[in-house]
């Protein structure tokens, strides 16, 4: 064991100290989510807890869409400034922040026009439509301000400056709490908006977010060399089309895996309110993991990045496997937290004891899927860096789609073991994914032929 560790430790350290500030700014994206369950759940009850799972379940998929494109971005950051090509930095950038933006705007559209009408037909209670239609037009509305601010974290994380979008994630997230007690409950002469009160609360924070991350990278001494020929005149079809082929698949992997548990959130929600208020309380504290281990995985994207860029595939290997270790080091403490306080943690969000009994059970089940879950966000990161993306994207809609889900749809509503049901189907995707994403990884960072995936455009 000792020896293991002094011939990752070098790799150890160079992954957290990137790793870290992601997870920090990371968790801030789900601590949104969190706040406003925890506020809802206090504050408005359980009928709004419900419509917040299901305004959740249905606002995911297009946020991963619009997040998994920003992320096609990073490694073609992390691999041209690998090889010193400053000028192609900051020309991706300007490409990147208009095909966001366009985005924002698609996928808000979409969901203004689709996803409003569709809401009334997912078998859900009606006060439970009704509380969630205002909701989700906030939370949509702030998707677009929400993948500005990514655009700028991106870029900056590609070049290893993760630091500032951690703390303007912080500071956000301290603003989004304060504005939705202040809005849900209505104080300091504010009526009481209910559920209303956290979208409006979000979409001030995430407009702010973004002005400050953008003010950040403009001004800031380290991004001036990348940013000089940064302009709309340099918006152009190829780089647009380079973006996107890394972007568009991870839109389509992360769209596969959320879906999924969109979709399971809805199966929850044709047995009851108080089974649907349950899945939100656990997968809330379930997305918290996530997020803390895809913190790890972008880690990974970035150094496997760096590496393929130069074709050093020893230290890939070595960078890979040491985010592997971290990750299922962090995701078994997780586990037992879960485990451990699965009848204290579903208390942060809901004080209703029907609720917390089905979510102290559901907290065993995510706590087996933990190390699961941390292995397929790391080797998504990993292959992502090395510009292999159109293969796991395969796979997560194998696990998820093939696997996972009709699993769950079997067991939870054919067989009626109800919400748990579900989740042992969620278990199950998870597990398949985090397994086939390892052999892929392992099969191609062992082979010395590997040639650049994404096709590099040569300097001006």
């Amino acid at each position: 064991m000792r020896a293991v560790y002094q011939k990752y430790k070098p790799y150890y350290l160079e992954s957290l100290k990137l790793a870290i500030p992601v997870i920090i700014s990371n968790v801030g994206h789900t601590l949104v989510q969190m706040s406003d369950t925890i506020i809802v759940g206090h504050f408005a009850g359980t009928v709004s807890l419900a419509a917040v799972s299901t305004v959740n379940s249905l606002f995911m998929v297009p946020l991963v869409i619009g997040m998994g494109i920003s992320y096609g971005l990073t490694p073609l950051i992390a691999q041209n400034n690998g090889r010193k090509n400053h000028k192609e930095c900051g020309l991706l950038l300007s490409n990147s922040l208009f095909l966001n933006i366009l985005s924002g705007i698609i996928l808000f559209s979409g969901i203004y026009f689709g996803t409003m009408l569709l809401i009334g037909h997912l078998y859900q209670s009606p006060e439970v439509v009704k509380e969630a239609k205002p909701y989700l037009f906030l939370l949509s509305l702030s998707l677009i301000p929400l993948l500005i601010f990514n655009t700028f974290k991106q870029f900056a994380e590609g070049l290893g400056f993760t630091k500032q979008a951690m703390m303007i994630s912080i500071w956000g997230n301290l603003i989004n709490i304060l504005f939705g007690i202040i809005f849900v409950k209505g104080l300091f002469g504010i009526q009481p908006m209910g559920i209303r009160g956290v979208g409006y609360s979000t979409l001030i924070d995430r407009c702010l977010m973004a002005t400050v991350m953008g003010i950040y990278v403009f001004r800031s001494k380290n991004f001036k060399t990348y940013l000089t020929d940064f302009a709309i005149k340099h918006i152009d079809r190829l780089r647009g089309i380079q973006i996107m082929k890394i972007g568009a698949p991870v839109a389509m992997q992360y769209t596969f895996e959320i879906s999924a548990f969109g979709g399971a959130a809805l199966l929850v929600g044709t047995i009851g309110v108080v089974a649907q208020a349950a899945h939100q309380v656990t997968i809330t504290m379930a997305s918290m993991t996530y997020m803390m281990a895809s913190g790890i995985g972008a880690a990974a994207a970035i150094k496997s990045g760096n590496y393929f860029g130069v074709s050093d595939h020893r230290n890939l290997r070595l960078a890979a496997i040491s985010n592997y270790h971290i990750v299922l080091l962090f995701m078994t403490f997780t586990a037992v937290v879960f485990a451990l306080g699965r009848h204290l943690l579903p208390w942060i969000i809901t004080s209703d004891k029907e609720v917390i009994t089905i979510a102290s059970q559901l907290l065993i089940i995510a706590a087996f899927f933990q190390l699961f879950d941390g292995a397929q966000v790391v080797g998504l990161g990993v292959l992502r860096g090395m510009g292999d993306v159109n293969i796991p994207t395969v796979i997560t809609f194998l696990a998820y789609w093939i696997i996972g889900l009709p699993v769950g749809y079997l067991l939870g509503i054919k067989l009626n073991l109800g919400v748990y049901g579900v989740w042992y189907g969620l278990v199950l995707g998870l597990g398949t994914a985090s397994v086939l994403l390892f052999v892929r990884f392992n099969l191609l960072s062992k082979s010395r032929k590997q040639k650049p995936v994404i096709p590099v455009i040569a300097k001006d």
